[in-house]
């Protein structure tokens, strides 16, 4: 059985199937705050959907890491670093992308087991 969550017209925030949650690229709800505040706003979004599965930031199994401007790495890793659980750091690849809104500085995708 395939569980969604927030089904719209294009796609889903999450889907989970088998034990394993799979999450929608997650942005900041507010656009306006620079890197930090936006990668805030996006790491809590993912504990909050993985928190609706069941599920917690220990069981992350991957995380794919989009930077609009890849020179926001060492402000993103600040607080990437402070919100991960030692002894739980995921895989997790980091790439410069050009994002689909202009404003987005990061975008973070996760799969997780439940």
């Amino acid at each position: 059985m395939i569980q969604r969550f927030d089904v719209g017209a294009r796609m889903s925030e999450m889907a989970v199937h088998d034990g394993t949650v799979y999450l929608a690229g997650q942005v900041a709800a507010d656009d306006t705050l620079d890197i930090t505040g936006q990668t805030r706003q996006v790491l809590a979004a993912i504990d909050a959907l993985l928190a609706r599965a069941g599920s917690d930031k220990t069981k992350i199994l991957r995380a794919q890491i989009f930077l609009a401007d890849i020179a926001d790495f060492p402000a993103m890793n600040a607080v990437w670093d402070q919100w991960v659980v030692p002894g739980h750091t995921p895989p997790r690849a980091t790439v410069q992308a050009a994002l689909a809104k202009p404003t987005w500085k990061v975008e973070i995708v996760v799969t997780a087991a439940v």
